[in-house]
């Protein structure tokens, strides 16, 4: 099993010990019997992205404080919708890995579903605090009127369109992106998903005109998420580019060259890690259950958002440092 297992993972390197050792394994076991049945790796990505849309319901309706048990029960159900959605997630792309059934619409739909998952949790959210709200207006001492309950929910939901839309999204996009370059100097090019927004634009110029309408929304919006992607991360586009017209290939990049990057990075792979599905939510998952919730938009806005600043300050700063040392 443990050969098999490893055949499916992008490499332990860029999981973390919850992944590696609990989540993964189970999640090898979900992909063999999907295999089975012949389930497409697809199929499993939009399954994933309609669990976790659902939990949003009861996140929306859990409150132990307001509620009693049934509130806290109602909260359990979205925790464990939530967490059937990740192992849906993380079962995909070890299925297309077992089964060969990678493609590029597969990519981006893997991409797509944690805003599946957590635009309409995070609506939910910012209208259970409007519903209940004691807590935070007793910490504040704010009246609790009709008038100061409309001020405070616009207050949360622009906080939750800044954690949800520049917090979450912008770090979970950097993490993905420091994974497949990891995994590029790892492994190259074959062992890597790592994309520019050059090459992408080609693919879509390069597409039939009767391809399918939501074929090119997806490839415009793959554009757009590798563009930003890039735009966050110019000493490492710098490197790529003068190791591109050193050796005139990313193929011929020397294996000496690969490694002092994969040794640079690994340290910051750890930290990285901690902008992706397990260490974040289980910080919802405990905000929720105390029954302050708009305590995760904060945490995800200052927390998490420090976090995002110094991984991609280290990852610059010797992106840097290697490309000023190429002559």
């Amino acid at each position: 099993m443990n050969e098999k297992y490893r055949a499916t993972l992008k490499s332990s390197e860029t999981e973390d010990w919850l992944d590696l050792h609990v989540i993964r394994p189970f999640c090898y076991y979900c992909a063999v019997a999907f295999a089975k049945f012949d389930i497409h790796p697809n199929t499993v990505t939009i399954w994933s992205m309609v669990i976790g849309a659902l939990s949003a319901v009861f996140f929306g309706c859990g409150s132990f404080y307001y509620g009693g048990t049934l509130g806290l029960v109602y909260n359990i159900i979205g925790i464990v919708l939530l967490m059937v959605a990740d192992v849906l997630d993380c079962t995909d792309g070890q299925l297309a890995r077992m089964t060969g059934k990678k493609s590029r619409i597969g990519r981006i739909l893997d991409g797509l579903a944690g805003f599946a998952w957590f635009v309409p949790i995070y609506v939910v959210l910012v209208w259970r605090f409007y519903q209940h709200h004691d807590i935070e207006f007793g910490w504040l001492g704010i009246a609790d009127t009709e008038q100061n309950a409309l001020i405070a929910t616009a207050v949360v939901f622009v906080l939750g369109l800044i954690s949800g839309f520049i917090g979450m999204a912008g770090q979970q996009r950097l993490a993905d992106y420091y994974i497949q370059v990891h995994l590029f100097f790892l492994k190259g090019e074959k062992g890597s998903e790592l994309d520019n927004s050059v090459r992408q634009q080609e693919i879509y110029d390069k597409m039939p005109a009767d391809a399918p309408k939501y074929e090119r929304v997806f490839q415009k919006s793959y554009i757009d998420y590798t563009k930003k992607q890039e735009a966050v991360t110019p000493h490492f586009q710098r490197l790529m580019a003068k190791l591109r017209q050193k050796y005139g290939s990313t193929d011929n990049i020397p294996a000496e060259v690969r490694e002092e990057f994969r040794q640079k990075s690994l340290p910051v792979i750890f930290w990285n890690g901690l902008m992706t599905f397990n260490f974040r939510e289980s910080w919802l998952f405990l905000f929720c259950l105390l029954d302050v919730p708009v305590c995760h938009f904060l945490f995800e806005i200052v927390v998490m958002g420090l976090l995002w600043k110094y991984v991609n300050t280290r990852h610059e700063n010797f992106c840097r440092e290697m490309a000023d040392n190429i002559k």
